[in-house]
């Protein structure tokens, strides 16, 4: 069977060393979902989270809670992507403080041919195998009809970015280089790559080419450039909020959100939304994989009659007027 889109996902973990359990319960929702399996995947949840609230599914569509919810999210999987079937290979697996992440190619079957998306699964764990949330993420271009916005999945607890202290080594000095006032420090970011790093895994896709160059590592030269125009807008237009941290000391994972200035939002229409990043070391300590998951740069393609809340109210959350001097420096 021929392939319509093919995923870069794989190419992006070569090289370096991730332990795999296969069984892990956000790999298992995926796979029960994949089967029109509904039933099965509402018994990976109890009819609460452990602590309160009610079990959950976050798609990059809609959110599904309680066991009907996820019944319903598994049941129309296939559906929602118009595929025939479908199957997962999980690719990259990272575990960390009860949580689990893998890193995944989706084939759905559409008319013959096969349609490749890469997906993060990511899973809040409980005991027995089981899970109080599950989130999903992938790039919108890859979900039919879908409208570039992702609404914030956590209600952040301040709006200011995340503490540095919380990170390590070369994930750290990246973070903290690119997100924190007063300013980007190029020098820093390019110093915390390694030779080979590569950049991708979930972008958008443009056409209907059936394959997809392999990931090569930019020169310093092209990463220079590429952060310096970066750091027109950052942190003058947004900052960036991370909701969770999963890192094993191999690969780190942070779900995030953005925190918007005025500014944000009135020169480039910048909007508070969920994503998801993943960062791998190599042998050196350094970056050798970075793989973003987000919807930036469309901000302003949004079809606000087709999002879950209107655009004011969407424009609201975690907006500042802009950042004040010293926030995050840690």
């Amino acid at each position: 069977m021929e392939y319509r889109h093919r995923s870069r996902l794989a190419k992006m973990c070569e090289g370096f060393f991730s332990p795999m359990q296969d069984d892990s319960p956000e790999i298992r929702l995926m796979r029960f979902a994949c089967a029109g399996q509904a039933e099965e995947a509402a018994k990976l949840f109890g009819e609460s989270k452990q602590f309160g609230g009610l079990p959950a599914v976050d798609t990059p569509y809609g959110r599904f809670e309680g066991a009907d919810g996820i019944r319903r999210f598994a049941a129309g999987w296939l559906e929602r992507f118009q595929a025939e079937s479908a199957e997962i290979t999980p690719v990259c697996q990272t575990q960390s403080g009860g949580r689990s992440v893998t890193e995944m190619n989706v084939s759905f079957v559409k008319d013959g041919m096969i349609d490749e998306v890469p997906m993060f699964a990511v899973g809040d764990l409980r005991a027995n195998g089981m899970l109080d949330e599950a989130r999903i993420y992938c790039n919108f271009t890859r979900v039919p009809g879908l409208t570039p916005y992702r609404k914030p999945i956590f209600r952040s607890a301040h709006l200011e970015m995340g503490d540095p202290n919380l990170l390590t080594g070369s994930f750290r000095e990246y973070y903290e280089a690119l997100h924190h006032v007063p300013k980007v420090d190029v020098e820093r970011i390019i110093a915390s790559m390694g030779d080979g790093c590569v950049f991708g895994g979930y972008e958008p896709i443009t056409g209907d080419e059936p394959e997809t160059e392999d990931p090569a590592p930019m020169d310093r030269e092209t990463l220079t450039r590429i952060y310096t125009d970066m750091s027109n807008h950052i942190p003058r237009w947004v900052g960036m909020r991370y909701e969770t941290l999963i890192d094993n000391g191999i690969t780190a994972v942070i779900e995030w959100q953005h925190i918007v200035t005025d500014l944000g939002v009135e020169e480039a229409g910048r909007v508070c939304m969920s994503g998801i990043s993943a960062y791998s070391r190599g042998t050196d300590g350094r970056l050798c994989s970075i793989r973003i998951c987000d919807y930036a740069g469309f901000e302003r393609t949004i079809d606000w009659s087709k999002t879950p809340i209107s655009r004011e109210e969407a424009f609201s959350i975690n907006r500042v007027h802009v950042f004040p001097a010293g926030v995050g420096n840690g």
